[in-house]
């Protein structure tokens, strides 16, 4: 791995130059656009979908080709997975902790539901590049401008991250549940019930947790915000 050809792709748009093919006609490919393939391939079918083999399929070039630009296979999911990650606009409301929480949460949860595959990609490989850089930060920011103090900082980035990340993969799995698997699912509790009759009995506190909401597809939302409530109370407690 050619480290500082790599950093250079990441931050191709915030300073540095993309490295230019040693040999052949220079720049033939745009990078941005094989990424854009690439994230269109993983949106659609997952990341196992993606290779430069099918992503120099539909740029009409040879996988061969794409190498120079964006470097192995795990170069590449680091480029798209940090090109993915591109905050969208938005405004801090700046009424309290709780609602800039709130907003930062919801745009990276929605960044995740856009692309689903982005939840799957372990902590282990965050990219370092500037897109996943600028959500840190934002969120720094709003800790300093509500003066969080710092030794609660790291805690609540990882628990907010990790809140937003598990909450978006079960709502994109809740997605994907056919008619048939969701009645799997209804026909196994009721199951359950008839042959555990006293379970109620056995588990009262988990049998009798009331879902936060009645459409089961949108709890997962819910917690989301649940928890950054709870957090944010906590935080403001000091």
């Amino acid at each position: 791995m050619d480290v500082n050809a790599h950093v250079r792709r990441l931050w191709r748009h915030r300073g540095t130059t993309v490295p230019a093919p040693r040999r052949g006609p220079r720049q033939q490919l745009d990078l941005d656009e094989i990424l854009l393939t690439g994230i269109s391939l993983a949106d659609a079918d997952g990341l196992a979908a993606v290779s430069t083999r099918a992503i120099a399929a539909r740029l009409g070039r040879s996988a061969m080709a794409l190498y120079p630009y964006v470097g192995s296979k795990e170069e590449l999911l680091a480029l798209m997975q940090d090109h993915a990650s591109a905050m969208p606009a938005w405004a801090d409301p700046g009424g309290s902790l709780t609602a800039d929480l709130q907003a930062w949460s919801v745009a990276l949860y929605e960044v995740y539901l856009a692309h689903p595959w982005l939840a799957g990609r372990p902590w282990s490989q965050a990219t370092q590049g500037p897109h996943e850089q600028d959500w840190l930060e934002r969120l720094l920011r709003i800790f300093d401008g509500w003066q969080v103090p710092p030794r609660s900082r790291p805690s609540a980035v990882t628990m907010l991250y990790a809140t937003v990340r598990a909450t978006a993969e079960t709502t994109a799995a809740y997605r994907r549940m056919t008619r048939e698997g969701a009645t799997v699912w209804r026909e196994q509790a009721a199951a359950t019930r008839e042959q555990i009759p006293d379970l109620a009995d056995r588990y009262p506190l988990s049998t009798g947790l009331e879902p936060l909401t009645p459409d089961w597809q949108q709890n997962p939302r819910a917690a989301l915000t649940g928890a950054v409530d709870l957090l944010a109370a906590a935080l403001e407690a000091g």
